[in-house]
């Protein structure tokens, strides 16, 4: 089974100027309109959960629930100093 075929219909709203392009772009291509909005998803989905996983993060640190360094600290360990 290819993985489209296992594929769940999605529903999104885009302005009137993103829709438009979208038109162009799928024209000037053959391609669909879902091909290039499937393609932009996969290429930029990694990017967004890397951004919300540092910004959790973040605020572990500014809660102080997470272990930090020293730039000092880390420079010792690692035989660095002085």
């Amino acid at each position: 089974m290819s993985a489209l075929a296992s594929a769940r219909p999605t529903s999104v709203r885009l302005d009137v100027e993103t829709s438009q392009r979208l038109d162009r772009l799928a024209r000037r291509t053959g391609r669909s309109r879902a091909f290039y909005l499937r393609r932009a998803i996969e290429e930029h989905i990694d990017d967004l959960e890397r951004e919300y996983d540092l910004l959790a993060e973040v605020e572990q640190v500014r809660a102080g629930r997470a272990v930090t360094w020293t730039l000092d600290e880390v420079e010792r360990s690692l035989g660095l100093e002085g």
